[in-house]
């Protein structure tokens, strides 16, 4: 794939991911835009050791545009966006109110909360991307070929290496929102990409769980759950060379998948040239499952677990998991007094459920 690296008008970085013999990117930006100052900063909770991050300067972000003016497209005459160029196949640039920043204004290493010792606080020093993954303003994800698909798989790879060498970045996660119901404030159809400054509670706990299983049972917990679900059948939506899609046995969304590689990898990097071909293919399908399931558009989070960039990369297996709110065509799952408050999930449907949804809307 050809790689392009530019600048916008602020400094922040653009790189072009195209197919081999596609024009230069010569376009300038010619906007005239202040420099980013992001002003993050991360605070680990006394009561769950937990990092959360600060970042107030991002009630000022792009909110739901109209789409003549969206700045994800292409610019045109008059009318410049985010993407200098008249067109393009697959682009990443730095977010200009990012969560985390490599030269971020935030407390010095080593501080604390009003200097009492309870709170650490740290600059929130890592990275954040937006990945566009189309050039249609119109499109979605699952309306890509797998030519595009595999195109956006390999700038992932490219994002997942570049952001690991970055530092302070201690985990590299690349994810897309789609949808109102989710909090999407821009439809053009994107993901990004967060190079976090620690490891993640949701990693954490998964990494602690592997061990566990490892150490009692010899082999990957992942491994075994999925050689038990390709066993059973009863909650795969679909399959290829070298992914299964199946629902969760434990659930939690109402419509919930994992896309699993039959090879144990740590992150999208490690994949080969066939597994990343065949995912294209497995994810399109499942994708094209859940908009059919209502009859419309699904909103959904489609998350990326990679192992963290400097520990624990044995123990993890790289996957994909697909979830929504919606529970019916016109109703959402709410995260109430359980969900919310205690982290005790209850599902109105059972995995099973779900799969044979997702099997019949194929």
């Amino acid at each position: 794939m050809k790689r392009t690296v530019r600048h916008l008008a602020d400094g922040r970085e653009i790189i072009y991911f195209d197919q081999p013999g596609a024009p230069e990117r010569l376009a300038e930006d010619t906007r005239d835009l202040d420099p980013v100052a992001a002003a993050s900063e991360i605070r680990r909770d006394p009561l769950t050791g937990e990092w959360v991050a600060m970042a107030a300067h991002r009630q000022t972000r792009t909110y739901k545009p109209p789409a003549d003016l969206c700045p994800l497209c292409p610019s045109k005459p008059g009318k410049p966006s985010e993407i200098p160029e008249a067109d393009y196949d697959v682009v990443v640039f730095e977010n200009r109110f990012p969560s985390f920043a490599q030269n971020v204004l935030g407390a010095a290493e080593g501080s604390t909360v009003d200097g009492a010792g309870l709170v650490p606080v740290a600059p929130g020093r890592g990275r954040c991307e937006v990945v566009c993954f189309t050039s249609d303003h119109d499109g979605s994800f699952a309306s890509l070929t797998t030519r595009q698909v595999r195109a956006v798989v390999d700038t992932w790879a490219d994002r997942t290496t570049a952001l690991s060498g970055l530092p302070g970045v201690e985990q590299v996660f690349p994810f897309e929102n789609r949808g109102e119901e989710i909090g999407v404030t821009l439809h053009h159809p994107h993901g990004q990409i967060y190079g976090y400054p620690f490891v993640t509670p949701r990693t954490a706990r998964m990494i602690e769980v592997a061990r566990a299983y490892q150490a009692e049972h010899g082999r990957p917990v992942l491994g075994d759950v999925l050689a038990a679900e390709r066993d059973s059948g009863a909650r795969i939506v679909t399959a290829g060379e070298h992914w299964t899609a199946f629902v969760p046995p434990a659930a939690r969304w109402p419509v919930q998948v994992q896309l699993v590689p039959h090879r144990q990898v740590p992150d999208i990097p490690a994949l080969t040239e066939a597994e990343r071909d065949d995912f294209a293919v497995v994810y399109l399908d499942v994708l094209r499952r859940c908009d059919a399931l209502f009859g419309r558009p699904l909103p959904y989070i489609a998350a990326w677990h990679q192992a963290p960039v400097r520990r624990d990369r044995e123990l993890s297996w790289l996957h994909l998991e697909v979830f929504s709110v919606l529970r019916a065509k016109d109703k959402l799952k709410y995260l109430a007094g359980s969900e919310s408050g205690m982290a005790v999930w209850v599902n109105d449907s059972t995995p099973e459920q779900i799969a044979q949804r997702l099997r019949d809307a194929g």
